[in-house]
This record gives C-alpha cells, structure tokens and sequence, in this order.
C-alpha cells in the first residue's frame, strides 16, 4: 500500500528529532521540515531555495563538502559523513546523517532527501571515553617508567612530559622547592613542551601570591584565564609575567608532596588560549603529582644508597692506597709541618728582628743625640776660648755622661734578653734579698700600693747573678705599679718548686728538677691574650711614648733563662697579673748568705805595679793606658792576643795585672787568660766585655784571682777594680 502525499508530509512533519530536508537536482532547498526547525534553527521560508553551505562550519569548506554528499548520492545511493554542524544561532552539534537521490521512473535523478540527527551527546561520551582511555594509557605508561627508573632528572622529565600530553598544555616545568638566600626563588628542574632558552632570560619564580600557594603545598590553582586571578600582577617588578616570556592564559600548578608532608616542588602547566585545562585535567596531574613524589623519593633514596657505595668504595679504595704509601705520606706530612713550623718561626723571628731593630735604632739615635750634641757644644765653648765658666761646661759632659749612661743601661738590658750579658754568680738566698729591698719596694710603688711579703721558711738557695735577680724584682714592682694607678695590692712570695718532666717539656729548653720560685703580683688593669702573647718580646710596650722601653720584662726572661730557669706570666684582664721567676736551687754545704764587698776607693799605684791592657780597639785602648798611667801605674799595650802572649811570655818582665778585651780578634780574652795563667798562676786578671756568648749560671765566667767588667764602665770604677785586685795578693 502507497501513501498518499498528504500522509507523508504528515509522516515528515512529525519527526520533530530528525531533520528531514528536500532538496532539488542543484542543492537548493524544497521543503524544510519542523525537525529541521528544531534542529538547525532556521524556518522554513529562510532555507527554502538556499543551499545547506550554511549548516558546515567554514574550516571544513563547506562547499566542497556538499559537492561530495551529492556525488557520492549520485554514485553509491547514499552520501554524507559525520561531523560538526553550524545552527543560525553559531552553536555547533555533532550531527550523523545521509543524502538519497530521489529518480523519476526512467531511474533519472530528480531530486536528493538529506536526513540529519544530533548526536552530540553521543560524541561528547565517545570522546570522553577516548580521552579518559589515552589519559590511563599515558597514566599507566609513566607510571611503569617511574617504577623501573633510579634516575631523579630521567624521574621529573618523564612526569613533566606525561603532564603536559595529559592537558593538552603549549608547555610545562617543575620547580624545586629550593629557597635562595633571598627567600624568594625556586630551582627550575625540567621543561617539557618549550626550549629551555625560552626561560633562560627570566628570573625565577618567586614567592608571589599565585605562586607562593602551590609551593606552601596549599592546594591545586586552576584557572580559565589566569590574567583575571586577583592574586595576579600583584607583586614588583613585573606585575604579572617578564616582556617576551610565553603567553599564558590558561593555567594549571599542582604541588608535590613527599610521604612526609613535605613540599618537594611544584608542577606547572601553561597554554595561551583560555580555558583549555579542565577538572580531568587537574585530576591526572594530581595523580602524576603524587607518583612523581613517590618516584622522586625513590630516586634520592637511590642515588644516597649509590653515593655511600660509591664513598665506600672510595674509602676502601684510599685505604689500601694509604695503606701502601703510609710510611712515605708519614715522612712527608712530618716534613711538610716542619717546613711550615721553620716558616712559622722565620717570620716570628723577622718580626721580632724587625721590633727589635726598630726599637733599638728609635732609643740609641736618641741617646747618640744627647751624647754627640753635648761634646758639639763642648767643642764649640772651648773653641771659642772658654767664654762660659767651668760649671757651664761641666754641664755639657753631665749630660752626656747621663746619655751614655742610659744607653748602656740599654744594652745591658738587650744582652740580659739575648742571655749574653756577662753574669757573676753566686749561692744566693732570695728571702733575705728581698726583705732588704723592702725600703727599695715601699718607696718605688708609692702610698698607695699595699705591699706584702709572703716568704717561704726554709727557701731553697740558688745561683744566679744577685744584682740581676734584684734588678728583675725592682723592674717587677714597678710594672705593677703602673698597672695599679689607682692603688692596690703589691704582693712578693717566695717558695721551693719541683718541675716534673711533664711540665718541663711544654717549655723549650726547661729541664725538670728543684727551683726557687720568686712571684710578684698585682691587683691592677691585667693583660688582654693579645698583649700577653707579646709580653716578653724586646721593645714591646703598652705604656705611653717615653714612659718605658719596652726592656724590662724582655731582660728578665734573658736572665732567667740565662741562670738556666724560665720566667712565665699569669694574667686576667680586668683582675691583675703574676709574674713568676724560676730559678734552679742550689745545694751545697758551704753556701751562705751572699755578701757584698765595699767598693774600695780609685787610688794610685802603691808599689810600681805593671799592668798591660790587651785591646783590639785602639780608642779604648789608649783610654784605659792613660787612666792607668795618670794613676801611677806602670802601662804595657797590646793590640790583640798574640801580641799580649809574647809579652807575658819575657820571664824577666813583671806584669801585676792582665786586663784583656773578651772579643779579641784571632785568640779572644779567655784564650789569652787561660795561656797567661799557665804562664804565670798567679797573674791577677781583669776582663772587659759588653758581650759574653755562652755563658750561663752553672758555668761562672770568671774564676778566683780574675773579675769582669762590663762596657761601658765609669773611669773611676775601672780604678777601684784595679786596685781590688792587685790588693788581694801578690803577683809577679
């Protein structure tokens, strides 16, 4: 049964769901169903004569499109594909359909019916499950090379790749969670979908308010457009993204988070088009986020267990060399450190040459001053004929006398710290030295200094130079008395030590064994470990300019350690200082108190006496032979030792007295002592010397029947030694 015409446009009409559209031979629209109303939204009367060019959207080229519908109606009896559809109001449908040709009874085509439904839905669940299927594939696919992989950077490239194709991101990176010294930056790791010199013109990230969040491990940041986020742009100095960085509109970060809850990084997506990252999106990164953070700790948990193998490994490795080379690494470390202590101790010794030598030069060329500027007045008053009276010019030479003086209180003391000062040593007891010096002390420290005694019964005795130990003690008190100005507490003890081999050798040169021990403390201002790291060295002062030579407690430690002790310093800033003395102790029955020999006065030659004076220095010489002389005295001369030695050697010649220069040249003075005893024992003999090498308190420079003197000496001094000597005996 046919139906009618009627009932089948009532047939048509009622498919509201499908578009039912008649077209002629040429394309052009003969009837438009309501269905087609309904799902294209143009009427009838708008489509009637038009074409369906309209209804494809125009990157397909629509017109191509319907040409190839027709054709393939024409040659297969069906044509039409699948795809999106155009409505009058723009929107897109995902549309499925077909194009028949309608032919008259000699089979010739007369017209075409084009049937269309919207499968939008459909498409939008098929491409869902499409998606979802490649999301998993991708999912799945790193997820197996996170499993087998160690390497951390092989680790973060892999989730960034995996992120980027998951999103459909133009690009992304991880940042390591790495704060710089700013607090502000973070460490870009890997880049996926962009070459790294797309970034290399840019600072880091910093701790912004849209980035800051996902490094704080506060939570995912999605955005459509990130440009509208009201955290964007609010931070200097770029106020959202740097002059020529990638476009980014769309937005994706994700934080990772290790099995601790701590941030390691963050994952970022970026696309310059608007909403391209979705909630699947955000969904599969927060899935890789959480692999990567698992496949991260591994990686480090990997390459710590493989740098402790391979420090192991190194270790055992340096063991066994060392092992082998140990003897040879012994003897040449042992050789690099005593380098380095020679090293050490030169420049130590340049230091102190160069104070000393500094100091020396300073004090001397002012003391020549006073000397060589009152001989030049001198000079010039006699030269003029004696225009001042005697007192005047007996000013000139007091003055310098006293510069001479001074200096050779000067040298004394630089030869006390170099332990070549002449010495004379004797049995001393140190408490009776000391109770005499009570006067001394009570008026050199002032009223207000409390000074104290503390001497220990039964002291040892020992053999030391006793003006020297007592030029020590006097330069001692005034030390501290200048460190006490506003008054204090001055306290001299006295007691017996034992210096075991312990203590004796962390002190060069100290041998263990019984000393006196001779302490001087003070209440004063004390040293800072600067100042007394400094202490004993020549020239070395904390006084103001021309209150002190910065000598003194240099001279002490030369005659300590010249008389064979050690002199050490105890000191506390702000609390006081101690100085002790350490000398050997002295047992033998027939020491005794130490007693001193009035100087007897210069007098002249008594009984003829002959003296000859051995000398190097012509003007020394020629000094002493005329005192000697103007004194009655009876003067043979020679200039060095051997010439002496031939004149002792004339038996028919009498000779009372010797007086020889210690650094003679060729035989020195004690060669020339030593022959001339031999010569005649009983030949009474006076040294001269300023400089005495290698001598200590246990071996006396001068035996009995000889004396010392030290140069510089005083004219009248000289005399009285003369004259003490020849006094005590005969001689030939």
């Amino acid at each position: 049964m046919q139906l009618s015409a009627a009932a089948l446009s009532t047939v048509i009409n009622s498919a509201t769901d499908t578009a039912i559209i008649a077209l002629d031979s040429h394309g052009a629209v003969l009837s438009w169903n309501p269905g087609a109303v309904r799902l294209l939204g143009w009427r009838e009367q708008e489509m009637l004569g038009q074409t369906l060019l309209r209804i494809f959207p125009e990157e397909t080229n629509p017109q191509a499109r319907v040409t190839e519908e027709m054709a393939d109606a024409l040659a297969k009896g069906r044509g039409g594909h699948e795809g999106w559809r155009m409505r009058a109001d723009g929107s897109r449908f995902w549309a499925v359909g077909e194009l028949t040709p309608v032919t008259d009874p000699a089979a010739a085509p007369v017209a075409f019916v084009k049937v269309l439904r919207d499968r939008t839905q459909w498409k939008v669940s098929e491409d869902a499950l499409l998606e979802e299927k490649r999301t998993l594939e991708i999912l799945n696919r790193v997820g197996a090379t996170l499993a087998r992989e160690n390497d951390l950077a092989h680790v973060v490239q892999a989730v960034t790749d995996a992120g980027v194709e998951v999103t459909g991101a133009q690009f992304g990176a991880f940042f390591y969670n790495l704060v710089n010294e700013a607090g502000e930056s973070y460490t870009l790791y890997t880049l996926s979908g962009a070459p790294r010199a797309a970034f290399e013109g840019f600072p880091m990230p910093r701790n912004t308010a849209l980035f800051g969040p996902t490094f704080a491990g506060e939570g995912i940041v999605r955005s459509d457009d990130i440009t509208q986020d009201p955290r964007y742009g609010q931070s200097a100095p770029y106020h959202g993204m740097p002059q020529g960085h990638l476009a980014v509109t769309s937005y994706l970060a994700v934080p990772v988070v290790d099995r601790a809850r701590h941030v390691i990084g963050g994952l970022f997506f970026g696309h310059a088009k608007a909403g391209v990252f979705t909630e699947r999106s955000e969904r599969s990164v927060a899935l890789l986020a959480a692999e990567a953070a698992i496949a991260i700790d591994n990686a480090r948990l990997f390459e710590a267990a493989q740098r402790e193998i391979e420090e192991r490994r190194k270790a055992e490795a340096a063991l066994q060399t060392l092992n082998a080379t140990l003897e040879s690494q012994v003897a040449e470390r042992t050789e690099q450190l005593r380098l380095h202590e020679e090293a050490l101790r030169q420049a130590q010794k340049m230091e102190a040459v160069g104070q000393l030598t500094g100091g020396i030069a300073h004090d001397f060329n002012n003391l020549l001053q006073g000397i060589m500027g009152n001989l030049q007045l001198l000079r010039k008053r006699i030269g003029q004929g004696v225009q001042g009276t005697p007192a005047d010019l007996d000013t000139y030479v007091t003055r310098a006398l006293a510069s001479t003086s001074r200096a050779a209180g000067l040298t004394h003391r630089l030869l006390a710290f170099s332990r070549r000062q002449p010495l004379s040593p004797k049995a001393v007891r140190a408490n009776p030295l000391v109770l005499s010096m009570q006067d001394l002390l009570r008026q050199t420290i002032g009223e207000k200094v409390e000074l104290s005694l503390q001497l220990a019964p039964d002291l040892w005795t020992t053999l030391c130079d006793e003006n020297q130990l007592e030029s020590a003690i006097l330069n001692l008190a005034i030390n501290a008395r200048d460190a006490m100005p506003g008054g204090g507490r001055l306290v001299i003890d006295t007691q017996n030590a034992e210096l075991d081999a312990t203590y004796a050798a962390a002190l060069h040169g100290v041998q263990p064994g019984p000393y006196v021990c001779i302490s001087v403390t003070d209440t004063g201002t004390g040293m800072t470990a600067e100042t007394l790291a400094h202490a004993f060295e020549p020239f070395f002062t904390t006084k103001a300019v021309g209150e002190g030579s910065g000598l003194g407690l240099s001279m002490i430690y030369g005659f300590t350690r010249q008389s064979e002790g050690h002199a050490r310093i105890f000191s506390e800033y702000g609390q006081g200082t101690t100085v002790r003395i350490y000398l050997p102790a002295h047992f033998s029955a027939e020491d005794g108190p130490a007693q001193l020999l009035p100087a007897p006065m210069a007098s002249p030659a008594a009984r003829g006496e002959v003296i000859l004076v051995v000398e190097d220095e012509a003007l020394v010489r020629e000094m002493v032979a005329e005192v000697l002389r103007d004194l009655g005295y009876q003067v043979l001369e020679a200039h060095d030792g051997l010439s002496g030695l031939d004149q002792l050697r004339v038996r028919e010649r009498r000779i009372d007295l010797l007086i020889t220069d210690v650094g003679l040249p060729g035989l020195n003075g004690r060669q020339v002592a030593e022959a001339a005893s031999a010569e005649r024992p009983d030949l009474k003999i006076l040294f001269m010397t300023g400089y005495a090498e290698k001598v200590s308190a246990s071996q006396p420079f001068v035996s009995p029947g000889m004396e010392i003197l030290t140069k510089p000496f005083a004219v009248d001094d000289m005399a009285r030694r003369v004259r003490a000597l020849l006094d005590g005996g005969a001689s030939r």
